[in-house]
């Protein structure tokens, strides 16, 4: 192979020889005869130029450069070239940051006759990631390395793994034995600031001081530090400021002197204030355990500190001393106020604290009085005006709800509070009015009610679930102490405001005896008493314990219940009914009065009992028979009948109760199939009565048309008999007349005419009559045919229409009763927000405007101002339609 190479300035290229298998480095300018046994390997590439500040690695760098010899490279090391002419790199060098810098194969392999010049322009020749800047390391800063081989760096031996870092300013010559670990920048230390550092090997620090590996040590100096080669930044600590309100809590976690050179041991904990440094930095060893505030007690206010630090530092464990106010204090580590700052009792005249003694002592907590000794147990109540502040050797005692201050109670009528003697344990019950003071030996005591009870007095007196009629007969009974969110307050008697015509029932467990209030009244319990909780059954059908109450209504009052029966055809029926009850009893009889509560669900015992009888009584009649006599079937089912069969008007039960109406509301299938087909079936019965009477009056109608055909037909027969009757008395004339013939022709012939003449006149006035009298029968018939048709038409319509008016009737029935039920449910109340509601919100919307007694107008064009509300806030109903 054979050709011509252009190499250019400041390019190579790198010839291999074929025969000898050595490669030879061709520097340009110059054209290049290649032999037959040479091509080039790479190039031309372009000279590698250093420029000033930077630097280049070259690898594998050749010892000494024979042209067409074998020469000696150096493998795995490193030569650092800088700033110099452009140089070429000897065959086996490789340029570090640029390894493909020639790795294409020679571009000869294009063809002979020399190189063109757009395939030079596609050799690699980016090599500037390979053309590093020099390090240059500013003031403060330093510049950290590492030996990579052994080497001696000046008079200091250097050994491989080695670190060191050069401080700036300076710029830094890099050698093949060193490795640039990375810059090293320093940390700036603000004022009330150090920077926590650690050892990570043994070494001497800068200022000489020996360290040991993990060693944690501050510096504290303001300025900035630069990191030694064996020392690690941790954090940079912040001073914690303290003023004279301010202090610190400090614990020592092993054996150390602190931040103020004082020695301390292992969970030591001291206080450091204002008043012992303005900025105060955690020493190594040390805890912050808390940042404090001073305690301040103002003129009247007090504190006991439980476990009091002496004047040497030390806890007193278990010991409490009382500090009076105007004082301020910083609480040291282990000291507390458990109860925090008190105000000492201002008591007036009618106000008193009750105490007791824990320890022996001399009571001086009132100046200017006598200084009784005080034995442990003792108890006396401080009864103003004075001021008072309790020493740490007595306790207070509450009044029993938690209050300690005892001040007079003022009761008005029907109010009260419950009183325990604490020495007899007597509870009773103190009503007003008066305004009375608990003594030293009494104490408020609270009367528990279940939550039942609780419920049912926030509601007036009785609660239940659902839609319940009698809920809404409590709201008056209302009291608005215990309505709302306000708790109870327990220590008060309990009070309840029983509702006219109603009784409630008061047990006292403690003798075991019941009374019975009967509204109006006031009940109030006493300690020992409860109220008996009645729970009755409610909704429709009737569930059981729905409704929860202590009240009693006597009535007169109305049940209603849906009751499910099922009649001796297995038609199954739901009816709806109502009955009117009442209780029929007197205040003060106390059989009476035991008899109205022996029930507790006297209304689904009523219910029940009602039920069952009615169910008896359907169960033996059909279904036609119960839907034409229901009412009569279930008063005498509900009351019964005397011997003379007649129904009675009452029914009473054992506990008084009376029932002495039922009402039947409304009566329909349990099934909706047999709904339908119960329908279906009257859509029915109607069809086949219409249809029977159609058909009953087309058959009369038919019958009276073959009637008057059978008069016609007889009437013809009677006229064809006629005239054969009117031929034989002809052929009788014609005899007579050939007999005259033979006996004189003339007086024959003229009789004869005669005869003749008078003969066919009488029968043309004969025909004629019968032809009348035929056409009268038939247009006779025709008249009572259509008559008839018409009267049985007239009768089916009326039938129609009477039977659409009875349906629509029932329709409107069913229409209004559901009417009524829903005024009846929504009430009238409602029903007048409903009314006023839109007129209401017009009022309200034009008072938000701030429109007061505004008018602007034309005098020529005034205002209709009738309907001025309705135009400014729209047609509001319309909008929620």
């Amino acid at each position: 192979m054979s050709g011509l190479v252009n190499i250019g300035p400041n390019e190579f290229v790198f010839v291999l020889d074929v025969s000898s298998n050595v490669t030879r480095l061709e520097v340009g300018p110059k054209r290049l005869t290649l032999m037959n046994n040479e091509h080039v390997t790479a190039g031309p590439l372009p000279c590698i130029i250093v420029p000033p500040g930077h630097y280049c690695v070259i690898k594998n760098p050749m010892k000494k450069y024979t042209p067409g010899e074998p020469c000696e490279v150096n493998h795995g090391y490193q030569q650092v070239r800088f700033n110099q002419e452009p140089f070429p790199l000897y065959p086996g060098e490789i340029l570090q940051g640029a390894e493909n810098f020639y790795s294409l194969t020679s571009l000869i392999t294009a063809g002979y006759g020399g190189v063109r010049g757009d395939l030079r322009k596609k050799t690699p020749k980016d090599y500037a990631s390979a053309i590093r800047p020099l390090p240059v390391v500013k003031p403060n800063q330093a510049i950290r390395l590492k030996a990579i081989l052994d080497f001696e760096d000046g008079d200091v031996k250097r050994q491989t793994g080695d670190l060191w870092q050069i401080e700036g300013p300076c710029t830094y010559m890099p050698i093949a034995e060193v490795e640039i670990v990375g810059m090293v920048d320093p940390v700036i230390i603000q004022k009330n600031e150090a920077v926590r550092l650690q050892a990570l090997q043994e070494f001497t620090d800068k200022d000489g001081v020996k360290r040991v590996a993990e060693e944690e040590w501050l510096v504290r100096e303001a300025g900035a530090y630069l990191p030694g080669v064996y020392e690690q930044v941790l954090t940079i600590e912040s001073a914690y400021i303290l003023t004279q309100w301010e202090g610190l809590h400090l614990e020592a976690k092993y054996a150390c002197a602190d931040a103020q050179g004082k020695k301390r041991t292992a969970g030591e904990q001291w206080l450091v204030t204002g008043d012992d440094v303005e900025a105060y930095i955690q020493e190594i060893g040390e805890t912050v355990l808390r940042s404090v505030k001073k305690t301040v007690l103002p003129k009247g206010c007090y504190c006991v500190v439980k476990d009091p630090v002496d004047k040497k530092g030390k806890c007193q464990l278990g010991k409490e001393e009382l500090r009076v106010g105007i004082s301020s204090f910083f609480l040291h580590p282990g000291e507390s106020i458990p109860a925090g700052i008190q105000q000492q009792y201002v008591l007036a005249e009618d106000e008193a604290v009750v105490v007791e003694a824990l320890d022996k002592f001399t009571d001086d907590s009132i100046p200017g009085t006598y200084k009784p000794d005080r034995e442990p147990g003792d108890r006396w109540m401080i009864q103003g005006p004075v001021s008072y502040i309790p020493p740490i050797q007595v306790q207070n005692i509450d009044q029993g709800n938690g209050v300690f201050v005892r001040k007079a109670i003022a009761l008005g009528i029907n109010e009260g509070i419950y009183v325990r003697d604490m020495q007899s344990g007597e509870i009773r019950a103190e009503m007003g009015p008066q305004s009375y003071l608990l003594n030293e030996n009494e104490q408020l005591w609270k009367k528990e009610l279940p939550p039942d009870v609780e419920a049912i007095l926030k509601n007036g007196g009785g609660i239940g679930k659902g839609d319940i009629r009698k809920l809404a007969y409590f709201e008056s009974s209302i009291d608005p102490e215990y309505s709302g969110t306000k708790l109870r307050d327990k220590t008060r008697v309990v009070r309840y405001r029983c509702p006219h015509n109603t009784a409630v029932q008061v047990y006292k467990y403690a003798e075991k005896t019941a009374r019975v209030v009967f509204g109006p009244d006031m009940v109030i319990l006493g300690p020992h008493e409860d109220f008996n909780i009645l729970s009755l059954s409610a909704g429709k059908p009737k569930v059981e314990r729905a409704l929860q109450t202590i009240c009693l209504m006597l009535g007169p009052d109305y049940i209603t219940d849906i009751l499910e029966v099922e009649t001796s055809d297995h038609a199954r029926l739901k009816i709806r009914m109502a009955f009117n009850n009442h209780f029929e009893v007197e205040p003060g009889d106390k059989a009476g009065e035991e008899a109205i509560f022996s029930v507790p669900d006297f209304i689904g015992h009523a219910c029940r009992e009602v039920g069952s009888r009615i169910r008896g009584a359907v169960s033996r009649v059909k279904f036609d028979e119960f839907h034409k006599h229901s009412m009569e079937l279930l008063k005498v089912a509900v009351f019964g009948a005397t011997d003379d069969g007649k129904v009675k008007d009452r029914l009473k039960f054992s506990n008084q109760l009376v029932i002495t109406n039922v009402d039947v509301q409304g009566i329909e299938p349990v099934d909706l199939t047999m709904k339908d087909s119960l329908l279906k079936s009257v859509q029915m019965a109607i069809e086949i009565a219409t249809n029977s009477v159609e058909r009953a009056a087309v058959h009369d109608a038919k019958r009276k048309e073959q009637q008057a055909f059978g008069l016609l037909e007889r009437q013809k027969l009677v006229n064809e008999k006629e005239n054969e009757k009117a031929r034989t008395k002809l052929f009788e004339l014609q005899a007579e007349a050939a007999a005259v013939e033979s006996s004189g022709q003339a007086k024959a012939e003229a009789q004869a005419t005669a005869e003749r003449l008078l003969i066919e006149g009488q029968s043309a006035i004969e025909n004629a009559r019968l032809k009348a009298q035929a056409e009268e029968i038939i247009h006779t018939s025709e008249l009572e045919i259509q008559s008839d048709m018409r009267h049985n038409e007239l009768a089916y319509v009326k039938e129609s229409n009477h039977l659409e008016i009875t349906r629509a009737q029932q329709l409107s029935d069913i229409e209004g009763n559901k009417f009524n039920e829903i005024v009846k449910t929504l009430g009238t109340d409602t029903l007048n927000a409903i009314a006023v509601s839109g007129p209401k919100m017009q009022v309200e919307l034009l008072e938000s405007l701030g429109i007061e007694t505004t008018i602007i107008m034309d005098g020529n064009n005034p205002f209709n101002l009738i309907q001025t509300a309705g135009g400014l806030v729209g047609d509001i109903s319309a909008y929620h339609k």
